[in-house]
């Protein structure tokens, strides 16, 4: 393997086993077996767990970047279907039928209070940046007069991820779904609905 290679396989197989079990639970032998990379070469491209996990991190939340952009920046969609759109595909990627159920984001979350202050920034800046694609689409939705002239988009792009990141960590609860409809029932037959109607 050539040295980008190396990295990008390193960082693949962190993004699938963090995923999946979190920060703390995901060991460095298991990182290394799974990716077929002698324990020299993972610290010849990281310093440190903390600063590949930040990398894992990183490359998820780019993932996830372009699909919300993809979604909600599509105005060939009325902005409050590109939202509903955008919810439901959550639920098909990291509901309890996606590949890995749960979100890494929120997953890592939970276990800030072991977590540095570096991963903490990471973390925060994440979820501002997925506020903000949410945010953009319900700009739209004012200026089409879908949702009141009043309504503050961020304010309510913080409360839908919020409440979406709740509903999810209850869906884990109770391997099940109905937390994440539920979300969505409430979400866009009140918060959400269209006014213009």
């Amino acid at each position: 393997m050539t040295e980008t290679s190396t990295r990008e396989r390193l960082i693949e197989v962190g993004v699938r086993l963090m995923h999946k079990h979190g920060y703390t639970a995901t060991g460095l032998k298991e990182i290394l077996d799974l990716a077929g990379v002698p324990k020299g070469s993972f610290y010849h491209h990281f310093g440190s767990k903390e600063e590949f996990a930040a990398a894992a991190l990183n490359r998820y939340f780019m993932r996830e970047g372009e699909h919300c952009d993809a979604v909600l920046n599509d105005s060939r969609i009325a902005p409050l279907k590109r939202l509903h759109r955008y919810f439901n595909d959550l639920i098909k990627m990291y509901g309890q039928k996606g590949d890995v159920p749960g979100c890494m984001i929120g997953r890592f979350s939970l276990e800030v209070p072991e977590l540095t202050l570096m991963m903490q920034e990471h973390l925060s800046a994440s979820f501002k940046g997925w506020q903000h694609g949410i945010a953009t689409a319900l700009r739209d939705a004012i200026k089409q007069k879908s949702l009141p002239a009043n309504t503050d988009p961020e304010e309510l792009a913080a409360f839908l991820l919020n409440s979406w990141q709740g509903a999810l960590v209850r869906s884990q609860a109770d391997k099940s779904d109905a937390p994440l409809h539920n979300f969505i029932h409430y979400a866009f037959s009140s918060l959400l609905k269209d006014s213009s109607r």
